[in-house]
């Protein structure tokens, strides 16, 4: 029990996929300009975090004991679909949100911190288990990730941001201090 609990604290804190890895770059910059359309995002990227660990570790496990090289084609379908199935049942139950989310949602599919969970969950072994532990920190970091962005957006919308910065670039800065903020944690959670 000990291990889930360190793999989620690590990969939610520690080794963030969007803050330390760089991962999920594209949705952290572009959606997280509204705090309700980061958290939404966040959680269907988590749903389908969840869903990439399962289906890899079942393909690892029973499918793909005898061929490999077809791993990486494996988990880009099994991306590809399960975001389909989310898109479909957002657009049905939610059209609002639908509409918020834009292109962003379909955009899932390419977000590589979905295909890195698959791939850094396969090479380090993990069981089921620990790569749904691992799935589920990886989603509630990348929505950590995408709320604190939004929240601070949000804020800096109603204060003076200098023209010079404003946009894009006032943007890139905040990532940058919530990366190094997050690089702080590795020193929590040093084996000495």
């Amino acid at each position: 029990m000990d291990n889930l609990l360190w793999i989620f604290i690590s990969t939610l804190l520690v080794n963030n996929f969007v803050l330390a890895y760089f991962l999920g770059l594209c949705p952290f910059l572009g959606v997280s300009g509204r705090l309700e359309t980061s958290f939404r995002l966040g959680l269907a990227t988590t749903f389908v975090l969840v869903i990439t660990a399962l289906c890899a570790w079942v393909l690892n496990t029973y499918v793909l004991t005898h061929a490999p090289y077809l791993r990486l084609i494996s988990f880009i379908v099994v991306i590809a679909s399960t975001v389909q199935f989310i898109e479909m049942a957002i657009k049905k139950l939610s059209p609002s949100l639908f509409q918020s989310l834009g292109i962003f949602l379909p955009l899932i599919t390419t977000n590589c911190a979905i295909l890195g969970l698959a791939i850094f969950a396969t090479n380090r072994g993990y069981g089921l288990l620990e790569g749904l532990t691992f799935a589920l920190g990886a989603g509630a970091g990348f929505t950590l990730a995408m709320v604190l962005m939004a929240g601070i957006r949000e804020e800096t919308e109603i204060g003076e941001v200098p023209a010079l910065v404003r946009g894009t670039a006032f943007n890139l800065i905040i990532a940058g201090i919530l990366s190094m903020a997050f690089m702080g944690f590795a020193g929590l959670f040093s084996s000495t």
